[in-house]
This record gives C-alpha cells, structure tokens and sequence, in this order.
C-alpha cells in the first residue's frame, strides 16, 4: 500500500515509472547500496524526529552521514528523539525500511541535509523495503516538498567520509 501512495505522488509528475523495484531488501543503506550498486553515502535515508506537539518532522541525509545532536537542537529547538517503529508507521504512512518523503500520510516538515550536496544522484526509498528512485539534489528537494537545506549532521565531512562513500575530488 505504502508503495502505491509513492507511485501515486510521482506519477504527478510522469516519473512514477522511475521508481525501481528489486528482488533483494534495501531496507538497510548497506542493503540499498549493493543492491542498487552504488555507494552507501548515495543512499538517501530518511530519519523520523519527534516534533512539536504531535506532528513528525522529516530529515532526509546522505547515507553515511549521522545527525549531530548539538546541531540538530542549535536548528530546531528541541533534542532530537527518534520515532518509534510504530510512530514511524502512523506519521509517514511507511514502515521502517522502506521510509521516505514521498507520498505521506500525514503534511510533514521534511528537511534536506546538506550531506547529500556532494552527488549527482542519490536513491531514496520509495514507501517498501525493496525500492528505491534515482533522483538529482534538485529533484529530491521538489519532489519531497522539503522546506529547506540545513546542516544537522556529521561524519561525512572530511577526506576519510569521502573515500569511505568512494568520492574523490568534489570540492
């Protein structure tokens, strides 16, 4: 069902085709990764937050990144607490694994981190844990209706983050 709701909200825009289906699970990112054959880094997860009052807040980083929780409290305001695989379900619509920010049951803040600024492409879940769309930085902040970039992570930053995700010379 979670799955249909994303083809749903990208045939809006004629790429609901695009999104891939796989024999294999990609609901972890070092499952996405091999199975799509990319990097873990490329992997877009996104991660559940509890919010304001009852309303989930979305952030959407790169694979090998992790939330930083001094920046993540700096930004936002509040500790960053991490949903329950229940709470997930019922905020997003998607059980654990195959989470994203497309086609949700409910209006959330999503919220892209700047992690993911170093690729082309990145391949975020598609509402199951077996798939997954390739989508520009461009894309994936249009199509997430994400409010805006900010910088709530670490450990991808630096020389050895980049060579662990298999990028060499982006800066």
């Amino acid at each position: 069902m979670s799955l249909e709701c994303v083809r749903k909200h990208f045939k809006q825009w004629n790429r609901d085709q695009d999104i891939m289906e796989f024999d294999n699970s990609s609901a972890t990112v070092s499952e996405a990764a091999d199975t799509i054959g990319v990097a873990p880094a490329q992997i877009a997860k996104t991660l559940s937050f509890r919010g304001e009052g009852e309303k989930a807040i979305l952030i959407v980083a790169a694979g090998d990144a992790k939330i930083d929780n001094k920046k993540f409290r700096n930004k936002f305001d509040f500790k960053a607490r991490m949903l329950s695989p229940d709470e997930v379900l019922k905020q997003t619509g998607h059980a654990v694994g195959g989470v994203c920010p497309f086609g949700l049951a409910n209006e959330l803040d999503v919220f892209l981190d700047v992690s993911m600024k170093r690729f082309k492409n990145l391949f975020p879940a598609c509402g199951s844990t077996n798939s997954a769309i390739e989508l520009t930085c461009d894309e994936l902040f249009n199509f997430s209706n994400a409010k805006e970039w900010v910088d709530v992570c670490k450990g991808w930053e630096g020389e050895q983050a980049k060579e662990a995700a298999g990028v060499k010379n982006m800066t």
